[in-house]
């Protein structure tokens, strides 16, 4: 009966131990980790194999929680973005608060149709180059949102003039973020 004494220490010691590493960092995050987070973050939600032009995934990094938010297409696409996100070295938690868009039909004949009218128009064709697509196209039940940054507000306006030339669009909402205006000096 000698070891039941040292038996009875060893589980509280591993009960105690895995107590103790289960509870949140009591340590103030930096900013430098906190940048350091989003950066990474970013990077991984970008290099998803099947992110394309009509997924939009955002997020928000609180300490060492992470948030994910946006629409996708395929539900495959959101427990990826979440399985890469949790990896990241210093990510504690992940809250995935992306949609997963209802399948249909008529949807994918207008992000056919949306993707032609706004990548295909002679102004905005510079933004069909780069292998992510700057202007996300989110359709959900006919209803259209424009998410991304262009180059410019008449960008931004030419894309929502397109986006709403569309038969069948029923509305579009413009989130698509263009840089502030340089004032000129005069002198």
């Amino acid at each position: 009966m000698k070891s039941r004494p040292l038996f009875v220490a060893l589980v509280l010691f591993a009960l105690t131990a895995s107590i103790l590493s289960a509870q949140p960092r009591q340590h103030p995050i930096t900013q430098k980790a906190v940048q350091r987070i989003q950066k990474e973050v970013r990077h991984q939600l970008l290099m998803l194999p099947y992110l394309g032009v009509f997924d939009n995934l955002a997020f928000q990094v609180n300490g060492y929680d992470v948030t994910l938010l946006g629409q996708v297409t395929q539900p495959t696409l959101r427990d990826d973005a979440e399985r890469v996100v949790k990896r990241i070295e210093g990510v504690e938690k992940v809250d995935n608060k992306i949609e997963v868009l209802p399948v249909s039909i008529n949807d994918d004949r207008l992000r056919e149709q949306l993707f032609r009218a706004i990548y295909g128009y002679g102004p905005l064709q510079r933004y069909a180059l780069p292998p992510q697509k700057p202007i996300r196209i989110i359709v959900k039940n006919g209803h259209v949102t424009l998410e991304g940054v262009v180059d410019s507000e008449m960008d931004k306006n030419l894309a929502n003039i397109q986006a709403n030339g569309v038969p069948g669009v029923f509305s579009v909402v413009n989130h698509l973020q263009a840089p502030p205006k340089k004032s000129k000096k005069r002198g």
